[in-house]
């Protein structure tokens, strides 16, 4: 019976090694091409301070302060919070307006953008102090439009790229090199952005700010927000939808989404004159030896069973 026991029990740990190894290829897999929005679930919706007359536009994420930066799109002030939404630091701002797009370059500089002026500023923080929009370095990222103009920036810091979205009519995802010192640029299209299937977009955020090594495919893709279509995607450079979430069920007027060193997503809504922080973070996934562990037990307590 002993020998009975440990031949089972060999057969058991080569059975539950070849699970845990394709366990880990699997989810090393995963995790090395895509965030996968199916893993997050709102975890926390915090009111945000009156940013503005009306609402909440844009967020980012400070790496350097590990805290957030909020604007609204009357253009009145940039405005500091922590990771809970309370105010820590405010910076005003003279001559803005319809302020729709923000992110963060480090070294406490900042990059605005107006939506239907299409223009981009480049600001240095301040806390206290104020921007003033006819002095500060700019670029001319297209022709006026009405309200369907620049709604979202992001900045990559890997190579000091920038990446807009235009609304709609037409919508689209742009890519570009800014020269702020000499107001210059160069742009190109990135894809098509019909083939994601949005009402319209809100905001962009490239994943190369997240927990990612530069050189992963995963720091290449970009979160594209949809306020009309309440969804979040995940999508590479080629316009493909690598995972979503719906934000239907607690949001239907985000404008603004960043995402911070450990992965954790953050969105702002207008929600009229009450604009709210929500806070989304992956669910736990339990790793492969704890799954390795648990089999074993399991195949262990059956050899055990079968022995008596």
């Amino acid at each position: 019976m002993k020998i009975h026991f440990s031949t089972q029990l060999k057969y058991a740990l080569s059975q539950v090694a070849i699970l845990g190894m394709l366990f880990t290829a699997s989810f090393g897999a995963q995790a090395s091409s895509t965030l996968n929005l199916a893993n997050y679930q709102l975890s926390a919706t915090y009111a945000l301070p009156r940013l503005t007359a009306r609402e909440a536009s844009a967020i980012t994420y400070n790496w350097d302060t590990h805290t957030l930066f909020v604007i609204g799109d009357e253009g009145e002030a940039l405005v500091e919070v922590s990771k809970t939404g309370q105010q820590l630091s405010v910076m005003s701002l003279s001559g803005f307006e319809d302020t729709e797009g923000l992110t963060y370059m480090g070294n406490g500089r900042f990059v605005i953008t107006e939506e239907r002026l299409r223009n981009a500023y480049q600001i240095d923080y301040n806390a206290g102090g104020t921007a003033d929009r006819s002095v500060s370095p700019f670029v001319d990222l297209g022709s006026p439009v009405g309200n369907i103009g620049v709604e979202g920036i992001t900045f990559d810091p890997r190579d000091g790229s920038f990446i807009t979205v235009k609304e709609k009519t037409p919508q689209e995802i742009n890519y570009h090199f800014i020269d702020f010192a000499n107001g210059t640029l160069t742009t190109a299209s990135i894809f098509n952005p019909s083939l994601l299937g949005l009402i319209d977009i809100s905001d962009v955020q490239v994943l190369s700010t997240g927990p990612f090594t530069p050189g992963s495919s995963t720091a290449n893709n970009l979160l594209i927000l949809s306020q009309e279509s309440s969804r979040l995607l995940e999508v590479d450079r080629n316009g493909s939808v690598l995972s979503a979430f719906d934000l239907s069920g607690f949001s239907s007027s985000a404008e603004g989404v960043t995402i911070d060193t450990d992965g954790i997503i953050y969105i702002v809504d207008e929600n009229g004159t009450r604009p709210r922080l929500f806070v989304l973070t992956a669910v736990p996934i339990p790793p492969a030896f704890f799954l390795f562990g648990t089999g074993l037990m399991a195949l262990i307590g059956m050899g055990r069973r079968k022995t008596r």
